[in-house]
């Protein structure tokens, strides 16, 4: 199989952009929200992420092409009435729809920093969470670190996060997207690959664990997913087809997915 190493670039077209650092901090952390038809939630995420008690924080919101809502309205509205809350605040729109690995991919380009923390518009982190996850990062330790989640909407619950094993991988993903990772190691790893029907999340730590990457878990519950209509646990991006975890065995052969 031919597996892409290193991200692609993808057009994209800034819609908004309010630098107040000319460089990044040194415990400047980004946070990268991908964006796509979720107007009626992007708010929410947005202000969780303002009322985060870690002080040093750039935003990139990456909308993937959103043409079904007023997603980049709503999001630059709110952008300019936060902008002074961020070292940097950015809005970036694909110029054509390219998937959500590649909307992440294009918030890591865009990144200053090196830690950079991904999640999805319909979801939510608790004020400590970045704060809580930096130290781990900061000097180089892990490669990432990420928390316990909490399921919210039309579910409520906890996930499924454990302490970061190839072992426990081998059965399916565990970890969710919710993560702060090192801008060096996902070029390292090659950035997200787009897998059409999903599980790019779980190809993302399954080439962590190819390169001997090392990510640590915190047993707290700062992040916050939001179960609904369209989201990744109610759809059938998330079923485990034969397709999927065929493609997915190919390439990572240590894979055992029943």
């Amino acid at each position: 199989m031919n597996v892409r190493t290193s991200p692609r670039l993808v057009p994209f077209e800034i819609v908004f952009e309010k630098t107040n650092r000319a460089g990044p901090a040194k415990d400047g952390i980004t946070v990268a929200v991908s964006l796509f038809n979720y107007a009626r939630f992007v708010v929410e995420c947005l202000d969780s992420i303002a009322r985060q008690t870690h002080p040093r924080i750039e935003l990139i919101v990456v909308d993937d092409h959103s043409e079904k809502d007023d997603s980049v309205a709503v999001a630059r509205h709110w952008m300019e009435q936060n902008s002074h809350r961020f070292d940097r605040t950015s809005l970036l729109r694909h110029t054509r729809n390219q998937g959500l690995a590649e909307a992440r991919n294009t918030a890591f380009e865009h990144a200053r920093t090196d830690p950079v923390f991904v999640i999805d518009a319909d979801n939510q982190i608790y004020p400590r969470a970045l704060a809580r996850l930096f130290g781990p990062i900061e000097h180089r330790e892990f490669d990432a670190a990420y928390t316990q989640i909490e399921l919210f909407g039309d579910q409520s619950g906890l996930g499924y996060a454990d302490v970061w094993s190839k072992s426990f991988f081998r059965a399916g993903n565990y970890v969710d997207a919710m993560a702060l990772i090192s801008k060096r190691s996902w070029r390292q790893a090659g950035g997200y690959t787009h897998i059409e029907g999903g599980w790019e999340d779980f190809d993302f730590w399954c080439k962590f664990v190819d390169k001997g990457m090392r990510a640590l878990y915190l047993p707290e519950i700062l992040c916050r997913y939001r179960v609904h209509g369209t989201s990744m646990l109610r759809t059938d991006t998330v079923g485990a087809t034969p397709r999927l975890k065929i493609e997915l065995t190919m390439r990572h052969p240590w894979l055992h997915l029943r």
